[in-house]
């Protein structure tokens, strides 16, 4: 009987790289030859918990006057995040994207994980944020997306109209902590290895076979690759 690998993904919907990640992880499990043996869970990070949205906001701005830059530096990082992008076969557009708080999508999320659709919301959250310009923190577009993934309508709307698995998202956010997530994505192999950044197809691949052919697990992590290359954290995207 194989082993049931489990790979938990830390993330925030607000960071491109982990959407680039996502699918660098999917690419890398389309190799392995035990990808049915393979669980994914999604983990709540926001790199922004205390932002609050308001009428007007501007990325391009925000980015400018949060990293004390100007514009131009701002709008060149979007671009080469872009480029970046589209090697991965996503297609990014900042110029229509809607800043929020992501509090209540990782909430929805973790009803999403309670029946196994987690990887759906979070693609359709992703999509909605750094493809279509949708407003991730509007509750009526997350009932739409809850929906979309396959949730019921009236189990989305008591999630959201209450405080439910807010708890939830903080103790994911105080485990990252607590195993020293400096950005995201970080990924985290059966507690063996951890991945940091939206690392190379390669690196995934070889990590995930490795874990595999071990096949005794841990509790202690090793970070493969412990740069900031493609991932985000509270100063930035690298």
């Amino acid at each position: 009987m194989e082993n049931k690998l489990k790979i938990q993904i830390w993330s925030d919907i607000m960071c491109p790289y982990c959407y680039i990640g996502k699918r660098r992880i999917e690419s890398a499990l389309e190799q392995f030859e035990h990808k049915n043996a393979v669980e994914i869970e999604w983990k709540s990070f926001q790199l922004d918990a205390n932002f609050v949205a308001s009428e007007g906001d501007n990325l391009t701005e925000h980015l400018a006057e949060k990293y004390q830059k100007n514009k131009e530096w701002a709008q060149e990082m979007m671009d080469n995040m872009t480029k970046n992008a589209k090697n991965s076969g996503l297609d990014f557009h900042f110029e229509k994207a809607v800043m929020a708080n992501s509090f209540d999508a990782h909430r929805l999320l973790h009803l999403a994980k309670k029946f196994q659709l987690g990887n759906e919301l979070k693609e359709l959250l992703f999509k909605a944020y750094l493809t279509d310009g949708k407003n991730i923190g509007d509750l009526e577009t997350l009932k739409q997306l809850g929906i979309e993934a396959g949730l019921d309508a009236t189990a989305i709307e008591a999630v959201l109209q209450s405080d439910t698995y807010s708890e939830n998202v903080k103790q994911d956010i105080e485990m990252a902590q607590k195993i020293g997530v400096q950005g995201v994505p970080f990924f985290v192999l059966d507690n063996k290895y951890a991945i940091s950044g939206a690392q190379h197809v390669d690196t995934f691949v070889q990590t995930i076979q490795k874990v595999w052919e071990e096949g005794q697990f841990d509790s202690k992590i090793t970070v493969i690759n412990n740069s900031s290359e493609g991932s985000c954290d509270i100063n930035g995207c690298n």
